[in-house]
């Protein structure tokens, strides 16, 4: 499992990172999630890796 946190503000961002944090459940800076650690997690913490953090759950 990976816990993914909100770090960083998506208010410039672009609008399919926007969708993909709202997909993962981020909606709030500080947030924090736990998601399985599978290839289509990882597909979208790399296309937001600018604006979370990522930790070993």
């Amino acid at each position: 499992m990976l816990k993914v946190t909100l770090v960083k503000s998506p208010i410039g961002a672009v609008p399919k990172h926007r969708a993909t944090l709202l997909a993962m459940g981020l909606k709030k800076l500080n947030k924090t999630v736990v998601l399985p650690d599978n290839a289509a997690t990882k597909g979208q913490i790399q296309q937001v890796r600018h604006l979370v953090k990522v930790e070993e759950a």
